[in-house]
């Protein structure tokens, strides 16, 4: 059997992990002197109470390797083999974690994938890992899967404010402060496992349009595209979005909504909207 390991970045509903039997690890989020696990110490409707009132924009870390190695430990006492299915190296620190922890273990089959995407899009990869590891395929073709599925991966990212990604270093003051007086509103995207400007439009209407536009052109209309919507505090902007594509697509059933999690607010803010699918 292989034991599917995943962490808080996926936007995976800690019920859902659990009742699957998939560890979730947690990231840390830091305000001040303060650390914080997003999983059980943090949740996000927590997290944004404590956002709105700190006088500093709080940081993120990667879960230490120390978390991965109690589950490990118990792999290898089961005979088992691990897939890691990890966010984007280039946006988070998990996939060295994952591997620090791994050489205490060299009898031990562990497969860190970096599937260079994150959210929903990457809950969509940890939910296949699961079910292949379920029909009992090995930790090596589970893991050549994931990778394969990571290439068709596409995500985009609709941010309600511009502030979170100046005060991040993704943007310069002065042009955030020029976007919030014209109202544009960008939308982001992830290419080779970094955020990427995609385009910007004048409103967020304009900007969910345009993003019901590119999902239309690109992405299938199969239950193999494995559509999802994430949002932050913005659940029935988001509903409103999975609606409109069931009835673009012809879907049988709208996609599914995760709410995005503390370690990913941080970055782009309340209000913020997603779309995460695999091309054909």
């Amino acid at each position: 059997m292989v034991k599917i390991v995943a962490d808080t970045t996926s936007s995976l509903p800690l019920e859902l992990a659990k009742q699957l039997g998939i560890s979730l690890i947690p990231q840390i989020v830091i305000f001040g002197e303060e650390a914080y696990r997003d999983d059980i110490e943090l949740d996000t409707p927590t997290f944004l109470q404590k956002l709105r009132t700190s006088p500093v924009l709080p940081k993120t870390a990667a879960p230490p390797p120390t978390l991965y190695m109690p589950i490990y430990q118990e792999a290898q006492k089961r005979g088992e083999e691990v897939v890691v299915v990890a966010p984007s190296a280039r946006l988070s620190g998990t996939v060295r974690s994952a591997e620090t922890a791994a050489q205490d273990f060299p009898d031990l089959k562990v497969y860190v994938v970096d599937t260079q995407t994150i959210a929903g899009t990457l809950a969509s990869l940890v939910l296949m890992a699961h079910r292949w590891a379920q029909a009992g395929a090995l930790g090596e073709v589970i893991a050549a899967r994931l990778k394969e599925q990571a290439i068709r991966a596409r995500t985009y990212f609709l941010v309600d404010t511009l502030e979170y990604l100046q005060k991040g270093g993704r943007i310069g003051a002065a042009k955030a402060l020029l976007g919030e007086l014209l109202q544009v509103k960008p939308i982001l995207t992830l290419r080779e496992g970094q955020v990427a400007p995609f385009e910007q439009q004048r409103t967020k209407k304009r900007a969910m349009a345009r993003l019901l536009e590119v999902v239309e052109q690109e992405c299938p209309a199969t239950v193999d595209a494995h559509l999802c919507v994430m949002h932050i505090e913005a659940f029935e902007e988001a509903q409103e979005l999975a609606d409109a594509l069931r009835s673009r697509l012809g879907l049988l059933e709208p996609p599914v909504i995760y709410q995005i999690p503390p370690a990913i607010v941080v970055h782009v803010g309340p209000g913020a909207l997603a779309l995460g699918f695999f091309i054909a």
